[in-house]
């Protein structure tokens, strides 16, 4: 520490020039005052803010001998026996007056000339501590992982020599078994043969017995009656042969101990043990793109491994349980515990697994993991989205067989020149196919979606101008009755003059069947909309609005759930009634309105009808709408309308 002031012997002699100079000793500034030279003290003060008084009572300095540097200046050598203080004795011969030494002492005792030096030494010490404990830190985890590799390795020597004493000790039980089988075959033998033998010597010695008592009778007649019996016994007997030799060998049989498997498992001691089965980690998020998976697994730290082998194949859903084709599979061989597969289908998911292999062989497979590559790009559906100055209605279709996780609406203002604004706005976790977006009148937007799972986002579908100038709306088709019929761009409603018979017409159960009429898409925001009709001199039409659940089997007005503008083409003059509920008031129009301006306005409830060439209003119906309402349009006489949306509303319409 810089506070402690430690000098040893040899290492650390403090040489002071008495002449000018001063030397500092490591990172200590040593200041002496020469006026305390001639008492006989030496102040010490450290550069960590400590200043601390040396007490000559403390230590006792010797002096040495005086060495004279070639220059002619004078050294005085100590010897300090103590860390605390020092003890200055003055070489009479070379003490220096008071004027010679204040001729040096600025240039001397400029204490801020070291202070930078100290601060760069502390400033260098304080990083090699820093480095040096995170290197301490390191060598606990190496430690640590040391440790528990160790204590692995050494239950998987303990199981390798009980593996081997328990093949040995089985062994020899088969062996002694053996040997014990063996020796009762044998004695078995032997007592058998005992038994035969034991037997022939009763029978001979019957036979001497009774060839001896036939012998000694004195009754020679007995005699002669009873020896030949006697002889011909005694020559079978002498005519069989004895087996004198032994059954059974007296020496057991010493087979070869088959040891190669235990050898195998002695050798197998030495030799890296074949890695664990790899685990697949579950997916990360932002991980695949459309056509690329990346892959992660992991391993045990003390499993040694040359390469790995990872395999995947698509998964199917569609695909019968007990279907016999199977997928392909492919496989990917790497040194690493990553790999990113290419070549995939979008929105798809894969069945991954992956095996380990190093010189002694080739691990399990790891259980099989499921990821998935990003989803294509949705496809906005432009005829099916309405907008109006406060918002605007995106559908899409998803363009994916695998359900995504959710989507992403992503639109930027367009400046007045057309060009894009840099600022791009997201709305995020949209879990269905359409989105209701909340938007600043009189703008122009480009929107675009993406599909999200968790692969990732997908790319940008292709974008759609959107203008909150207006309300904008298409006419639904699949409300249309089947006489009428369509334009290319979806703005106009032909009436021929050909009749269909009913048989001709294909009802559903969305389209009208006794108006010819169709509706336009649902506006489903609360505010101010305004678009425009455009009709001939004799067309007789009818519009306004209606809820979705209007009765098809009905004429529009002609019931609680519509209300309409209907133009009636008389002889002598047009006629108009404004209908809701089969009910219209007594109103005549002089003027015969080409372009008629029909402007709804839900906070209000109102619904306006207005000559859009003189801007004159026609006449307003009061109601307080319940739901939201369709835009609806019939024609009662061959004959076209076109529907102007997408443009601002006149001053006059909503005062």
């Amino acid at each position: 520490m810089l506070g402690d002031f430690h000098l040893k012997l040899p290492t650390q002699i403090i040489l002071l020039r008495l002449a000018a100079d001063f030397c500092p000793l490591c990172t200590t500034s040593v200041l002496m005052d020469w006026n305390d030279i001639r008492g006989g003290r030496l102040d010490v003060i450290t550069e960590e803010g400590e200043h601390q008084d040396f007490r000559r009572e403390s230590s006792t300095m010797e002096a040495y001998n005086v060495v004279p540097e070639p220059g002619g200046r004078t050294f005085q050598r100590f010897s300090v026996n103590t860390n605390e203080s020092l003890r200055f004795e003055p070489c009479e011969d070379s003490c220096l007056s008071p004027t010679e030494a204040e001729d040096g002492r600025d240039d001397v005792f400029e204490k801020g000339d070291y202070e930078g030096e100290i601060i760069a030494i502390r400033n260098q010490l304080q990083g090699k501590v820093a480095e040096m404990e995170n290197f301490a830190g390191h060598l606990e985890e190496i430690f640590l992982t040391v440790e528990e590799n160790f204590g692995r390795q050494e239950q998987h020597l303990e199981q390798h020599y009980n593996d081997v004493l328990q093949t040995l000790s089985q062994r020899y039980d088969d062996r002694a078994t053996g040997l014990q089988e063996e020796k009762k075959s044998k004695l078995e033998s032997l007592y058998n043969q005992l038994l035969v033998c034991g037997q022939a010597l009763d029978s001979s010695k019957e036979l001497i017995e009774t060839a001896q008592e036939v012998y000694r009778c004195q009754d020679k007649r007995l005699f002669l009656k009873t020896v030949m019996p006697i002889v011909k016994r005694v020559e079978e007997f002498a005519k069989e042969d004895i087996d004198l030799t032994l059954s059974t060998s007296l020496e057991f049989s010493s087979p070869l101990a088959d040891l190669s498997d235990v050898k195998t498992m002695m050798d197998s001691i030495n030799i890296v043990p074949a890695p664990s089965a790899p685990v697949i980690n579950p997916q990360l998020p932002n991980s695949a793109t459309q056509t690329s998976l990346h892959v992660c697994w992991s391993l045990f730290s003390d499993d040694t491994v040359e390469y790995y082998e990872l395999y995947y194949r698509p998964v199917l859903e569609d695909m019968p349980a007990d279907s016999t084709c199977a997928l392909q599979e492919n496989k990917v061989k790497v040194k690493e515990t990553h790999c990113t597969v290419t070549d995939l289908l979008p929105n798809a998911q894969y069945e991954l697994w992956v095996t380990a292999t190093n010189t002694t062989g080739i691990s399990p497979a790891s259980e099989k993991g499921l990821y998935m590559t990003v989803p294509s790009p949705p496809v906005i559906k432009q005829r099916e989205c309405s907008s109006c100055p406060e918002a605007a209605l995106i559908r899409w279709e998803s363009g994916n067989t695998n359900p995504v996780d959710s989507y992403t609406v992503e639109l930027s203002e367009m400046g007045t020149v057309g060009t894009e604004s840099n600022i791009t706005e997201s709305i995020v976790a949209v879990p269905t196919c359409q989105c209701l977006i909340q938007l600043q009148a009189g703008q122009q937007y480009l929107i675009s979606v993406r599909a999200v799972n968790i692969g990732g986002p997908s790319d940008r579908s292709d974008a759609i101008t959107i203008s909150t100038t207006g309300t904008f709306f298409y006419l639904l088709e699949d409300t249309a009755h089947p006489c009428l019929s369509m334009s290319e761009d979806g703005f106009t409603i032909f009436y021929g003059d050909e009749e269909l018979p009913i048989t001709a017409m294909a009802f559903e159960d969305n389209t009208f069947t006794r108006c010819v009429a169709i509706l336009g898409d649902l506006i489903p925001v609360r505010g101010r909309h305004y678009w425009e009709v455009e009709v001939d001199d004799e067309t007789e039409f009818r519009v306004g609005v209606a809820y979705e659940d209007t009765e098809r089997d009905s004429y529009l007005g002609a019931n609680s759930t519509s209300w309409c503008m209907r133009h009636i083409r008389t002889p002598s003059r047009h006629k108009y009634e404004f209908l809701h509920n089969g009910w219209s008031p007594d109103l005549r129009i002089t003027v015969h309105p080409v372009r008629i301006g029909v402007a709804l306005d839900y906070d209000r409830g109102t619904l306006s009808f207005f000559n859009a060439n003189l801007e004159q209003h026609l006449h307003t119906f009061h109601c307080h709408f319940q739901n939201y309402v369709h835009p609806c349009f019939s024609l009662d006489n061959p004959g076209a309308l076109t529907v102007h949306n997408g443009i601002g509303a006149p001053d006059c319409t909503f005062i």
